[in-house]
């Protein structure tokens, strides 16, 4: 087997099992999961551990998220293209929080590092680009929404979050443009008090 196919053989074979004894798997586990030697293994990558990294390095990546919100068709209908976001970024976060949890993982700030992340402005930007020709009609700044749409779904889609009730792609959605179109109804400040409470004018 060609050293690269090893390698993924490798890092697909310690996935479930990184997800399911976190630090503890051992090379043992991993080499039986692989259908190779132990031995083969150290062939590949310096120790354990670096194996380890590479299985979280892969499940971090950004760039398959990245490619598939740049395939979404843009001929869509806007509440279909932020679904097909919304989705796509719930399957990311779906991958993710099973490895923070095994492996303990988190990536403190330093507290003058106050703004984003490339990664985060990638996404950002990348959500942005699939609103299009539809950004006119929000009344939030691009950026804004695309933040917001994250932050929904993240804490939506987290389980220690969202208190066992996840919301759906289509809640999220519902949330994000029936609040924040420019073309919904206009708000009512009496609205807020029972007692004045009426039809909302449009």
């Amino acid at each position: 087997m060609p050293p690269d196919e090893r390698r993924e053989a490798l890092v697909c074979a310690a996935l479930p099992l990184v997800l399911e004894h976190g630090p503890a798997v051992t090379t043992r586990q991993i080499a039986e999961a692989a259908a190779v030697a132990e031995g083969t293994i150290f062939r590949v990558f310096e120790d354990k551990d670096a194996l380890v990294r590479v299985v979280a390095e892969r499940v971090l990546d950004p760039a398959p998220l990245l490619r598939e919100l740049a395939a979404i068709d843009r001929t869509l209908d806007l509440r279909d293209r932020v679904t097909a976001v919304v989705q796509a970024l719930q399957r990311r976060l779906s991958g993710i929080f099973p490895l923070v949890d095994a492996l303990g993982l988190s990536a403190p700030r330093a507290a003058d590092d106050r703004g984003p992340r490339p990664v985060d402005e990638q996404f950002l930007v990348a959500v942005v680009d699939v609103i299009g020709a539809d950004l006119h009609r929000l009344r939030v700044h691009p950026m804004e929404f695309a933040a917001t749409l994250r932050l929904l779904t993240f804490s939506a889609t987290h389980p220690r979050i969202n208190g066992g009730a996840p919301l759906s792609a289509d809640q999220i959605v519902a949330v994000l443009l029936d609040g924040m179109l420019a073309d919904r109804c206009t708000h009512d400040p009496e609205t807020h008090h029972p007692e004045k409470r009426g039809p909302r004018p449009c």
